[in-house]
């Protein structure tokens, strides 16, 4: 009598295999289709120009303070406090300044300058804020301090590089790129923070008055509050994020959203942080599906073992 064992076999792990396909890969595909075909740029910023010289860090920390950066933003490692609380920064500028101990690492050098140098342009909203029109961006741009203007622009970012962190978490790069306009509630990010577990029902609801402050501000600076970003990489995934991010005009023609100038690496920390507030069990589960599928390895072969033990006088 011919052996069908191998066949039947072969018959399982082939509709396993499609159900496996079906429910992961061509349902994820589905759901998170390419919206943008041209290629990206790989966060290069072609359309920047480039830094033609070789920064002094020690230059630019002079350059950094007394060009009034610092007027506007904080540099908690440099021990530089935030001249004003976020909600008032917000009803100042429209959005709260970042703090610039990290900007180095997580944002790409010639947008750096160039944001340095001409804010509407490297923020790649010019279409809103037209200096001939006399809309004028709210970072005020930097004219020089009256020597070469390239020489200090490249301090300024040597600068910045040398005292940021390389090895930021997730959450902290997304809440330095990200989290000033977007919230995150299942995380409980707000635009100004993480909310606290607080004591008393008095201390949240100021908590929470000044989150509705910092949003009123915020709306009347982009238009509209812009969203909750929880489960937005489940809804959108990597590519339409990756896309908006690198270049907003090139997804939303006309939007209000700025191109943010994060690096590739930083984009990636961005993503992570959010398939982490997005899918809170994600790493739990791959690690349970990991060690069941161990368990059906071993558990078939012995169960194959036992069967040939059993049944090895009747063959």
């Amino acid at each position: 009598m011919k052996n069908k064992e191998p066949l039947i076999l072969a018959v399982v792990v082939f509709f396993s295999l499609v159900t496996y396909y079906l429910v992961e890969p061509f349902a994820h595909h589905v759901l998170h289709k390419v919206v943008v075909e041209a290629p990206s740029e790989g966060f290069a910023y072609t359309d920047l120009p480039a830094i033609t010289k070789t920064g002094n860090a020690t230059a630019g920390k002079d350059l950094v303070v007394n060009a009034g950066c610092t007027g506007c933003h904080s540099m908690e490692v440099a021990g530089m406090p935030a001249p004003m609380d976020a909600v008032m920064a917000a009803q100042s500028y429209g959005v709260n300044p970042p703090d610039l101990s990290n900007a180095g690492s997580i944002y790409d050098a010639k947008f750096l300058a160039d944001l340095i140098k001409n804010p509407a342009h490297a923020l790649n909203v010019e279409h809103k804020f037209d200096a001939d029109k006399g809309q004028m961006h709210p970072m005020v741009a930097f004219y020089g301090m009256g020597g070469d203007i390239d020489q200090e622009i490249a301090d300024m970012v040597a600068y910045l590089q040398s005292i940021a962190k390389t090895d930021l978490s997730p959450a902290a790069v997304y809440e330095n790129a990200c989290g000033r306009c977007h919230a995150v509630g299942y995380e409980k990010w707000t635009q100004i923070g993480t909310k606290p577990t607080f004591k008393k029902k008095q201390d949240e609801l100021a908590f929470d008055a000044k989150v509705l402050d910092y949003q009123d501000s915020l709306k009347a600076y982009m238009g509209k509050l812009p969203p909750d970003l929880s489960m937005y990489i489940r809804s959108r995934g990597d590519d339409f994020l990756s896309k908006l991010v690198e270049n907003p005009q090139n997804i939303l023609a006309g939007t209000a959203m700025p191109r943010v100038g994060v690096t590739q690496e930083s984009m990636e920390k961005v993503l992570e942080h959010m398939k982490n507030a997005g899918d809170t069990k994600r790493h739990e589960r791959a690690e349970i599906g990991t060690n069941v599928m161990i368990y059906i390895v071993i558990f078939a072969i012995f169960a194959l073992l036992w069967k040939k033990q059993v049944w090895k006088d009747l063959h």
